[in-house]
């Protein structure tokens, strides 16, 4: 008996844990908002580039944004009012960086497949940023995530299909994402308290 106590004891202070960790990333973070709306740029730019340079410019503007989407995400969580930092004690901090890597070694994949058909690779795009979309759920604790990952990962696989031009991808992940950005937006205003 002393044995089951214990065990829902710590399973207890588990979900404690996680809850807590949770809400400091909704509160920091701005419950992802701001990093949506910075990733919804970074997809327009691309965009912007495949229709008045080339497609090939475009993956390196959607990488080079890519690589700035941190730092300038940061400052929008800041400009905010938020602190866009979470503690070192807080476990779905390890997550966050361990799917910023996943994500990373993701990107030679879809680079490869552009060299092969440059169509393919907004939507290998959509669909690896859309993967991560999916741990998001549970650092921020909100399900949206699940259906902003699915929806990201579906446009990917619907925009393949169809062979659209590279700018249409684009696109489609911006708009994606700042409409998810917006119902983002509305829902921590409203739940998380400063």
């Amino acid at each position: 008996m002393d044995m089951l106590i214990t065990s829902l004891q710590q399973t207890a202070t588990v979900d404690s844990t996680i809850a807590d960790g949770q809400c400091e990333m909704r509160t920091a973070y701005y419950g992802g908002a701001p990093g949506m709306l910075t990733s919804a740029g970074v997809w327009t730019v691309a965009g912007a580039v495949a229709l008045r340079q080339t497609p090939e410019r475009a993956v390196w503007a959607l990488f080079v944004g890519g690589m700035l989407f941190h730092p300038l995400s940061v400052v929008l969580t800041t400009v905010m009012g938020r602190s866009g930092i979470h503690s070192k004690q807080n476990p779905l901090g390890t997550l966050a960086l361990a799917t910023t890597f996943w994500m990373i070694m993701c990107l030679p994949l879809a680079y490869g497949v552009s060299l092969r058909r440059i169509e393919w690779f907004f939507p290998a795009m959509l669909m690896i940023i859309g993967g991560r979309y999916l741990t998001f759920s549970t650092i921020f604790g909100t399900r949206l995530y699940w259906l902003c990952g699915g929806t990201l990962a579906m446009a990917g696989y619907l925009v393949a299909t169809i062979n659209a031009f590279p700018a249409v991808g684009a696109f489609v992940g911006a708009a994606i994402e700042a409409a998810f950005a917006i119902v983002i937006f509305v829902q921590a205003r409203r739940t998380v308290t400063v």
